[in-house]
């Protein structure tokens, strides 16, 4: 897989792929504010019953109107990952009052949102130095407190390495985060997420091992995630063969998938639907598109995904 990173957005660059996915249909056209009006009551979970929650990259600036809708909806999104300058602009006091905002939301669950600081990787070719900057930018503040809850990085290996080298190199970015933010307040609970864009190899949620609490294992467009776009699971063994990756996944919020160019409610509807089916624990669903689909609100409420999200289980 290749990625490229751009000014404010990593785009994926997907391979052609292997297995055709179970169908998605949607009704064209007929989605709009009905639909949306008529979203479901949540209902509450039994205790240890999986669901799906709303998780957005939010790659706009501070100020932008995005960040403002996001904050304003409730239910509140589960996880809105911030983006200064691909993580490496000054995560300043502007940012940092973005993200408290944001972190008083609360969600369908009855939690508050988590916000996470992004984080380029290169596959794991960046010099890790570099990486550690980037997570200082969020984790060390001037001010001495956190205003993240964890770290999002971008452009993640999804291969485990020779000897297991890659996994072990991501296994450590995850370590170094858990201590600065232990360093800083030994009462937060961090997040960690990788995101690879397409299926991870199962070394990287081997116990002991683990790199990350949350993979991205789909990121790409409504046709791919409908068509052959999908690899059949959520992570794979070298030895061949994709599969959920639910015995990996004790707590159900393990995998997360993103999807854009959706075309219409009733699509955004099938989609985290799909999600679900598919293991997903978070998802989120757009209609902007690419160059940058995640610079922007959907034309949909973000109400209408976080509420109808919080029927599913």
């Amino acid at each position: 897989m290749a990625r490229a990173v751009k000014a404010l957005y990593a785009v994926l660059v997907t391979s052609l792929l292997a297995a055709p996915a179970p169908a998605v249909t949607a009704s064209a056209g007929a989605a709009g504010t009905a639909a949306e009006e008529a979203a479901p009551v949540p209902r509450p979970r039994a205790a240890g019953e999986r669901g799906l929650e709303i998780a957005v990259p939010a790659y706009a600036w501070a100020g932008d109107r995005m960040l403002g809708d996001l904050a304003a909806t409730t239910p509140a999104a589960s996880v809105v990952v911030l983006n200064p300058g691909n993580g490496d602009a000054p995560f300043d006091a502007r940012w940092q009052a973005r993200a408290d905002a944001l972190r008083a939301g609360t969600t369908a669950t009855g939690e508050k949102t988590k916000v996470l600081g992004y984080v380029h990787t290169d596959h794991g070719n960046r010099d890790v130095d570099a990486v550690k900057a980037s997570v200082d930018n969020y984790l060390k503040t001037r001010d001495g407190r956190l205003h993240v809850d964890g770290i999002f990085f971008d452009v993640v290996s999804r291969d485990c390495g020779p000897g297991n080298s890659t996994r072990d190199h991501y296994a450590a970015l995850r370590a170094y985060v858990q201590e600065t933010m232990n360093a800083a307040d030994p009462t937060a609970a961090d997040l960690v997420v990788d995101n690879p864009g397409t299926a991870i190899a199962d070394c990287y949620l081997e116990p002991g091992h683990r790199t990350a609490d949350v993979f991205v294992t789909f990121e790409d467009t409504y046709a791919a995630y409908t068509g052959g776009g999908w690899l059949g699971g959520n992570v794979f063994a070298d030895s061949g063969g994709y599969r959920a990756g639910s015995e990996l996944d004790p707590t159900g919020t393990a995998f997360w998938h993103l999807v854009h160019a959706v075309p219409d409610t009733a699509a955004m509807r099938a989609t985290l639907r799909t999600a679900f089916d598919r293991g997903a624990g978070y998802a989120y669903a757009t209609g902007t598109r690419m160059p940058n689909p995640w610079d922007e609100s959907p034309s949909w409420k973000y109400r209408s995904q976080t509420l109808y999200a919080a029927t599913l289980g």
